[in-house]
């Protein structure tokens, strides 16, 4: 069984968008590339035949890992949240004491992590590190680039 996945309304609904995709639209083309490629001829040497089957395993597999997902999501709303404490949903603002630099991130399941939007993984080392610290409190996390101090200035919706 799956774990329960925490996720924002809109996480969820890029989810479900993303799933019916597949199930529509998705194996649609792949099962007319796999057609296309029938077409031409003997199975056992083509290889347009054999990267399409390929393909359709990825999303096949893709389709199930979402179906799952959303299986065993929770929707959260951001307004019940509880801001005594670093929680899934919950904006940070920490101090890398490191190299004396602010950084702001919302901690997410990692369906929705998105480094770039400074949305990360509470799956990942860092939002390990900081669920259920309080503000003012500091942990030490081990990265790939190294030992982090890192102490939570502000908890935030």
């Amino acid at each position: 069984m799956s774990k329960v996945q925490y996720l924002t309304q809109e996480g969820y609904d890029k989810l479900d968008a993303e799933l019916k995709d597949l199930k529509t639209r998705g194996r649609r083309d792949i099962a007319e590339e796999i057609a296309e490629a029938r077409a031409k001829g003997d199975l056992s040497e083509n290889a347009e035949y054999d990267a399409a089957k390929e393909a359709q395993g990825h999303m096949e597999d893709r389709i199930t890992k979402l179906e799952d997902a959303l299986a065993n999501a929770r929707v959260l709303d951001k307004t019940e949240l509880d801001l005594s404490k670093v929680r899934v949903l919950t904006t940070v603002t920490i101090l890398n004491k490191n190299v004396g630099k602010e950084m702001k991130y919302t901690l997410v399941s990692a369906n929705e992590a998105d480094f770039a939007e400074g949305k990360i993984s509470v799956d990942s080392p860092i939002g390990k590190a900081l669920m259920g610290l309080e503000i003012g409190e500091t942990v030490e996390v081990e990265v790939p680039a190294g030992k982090l101090e890192l102490e939570v200035k502000n908890i935030e919706i």
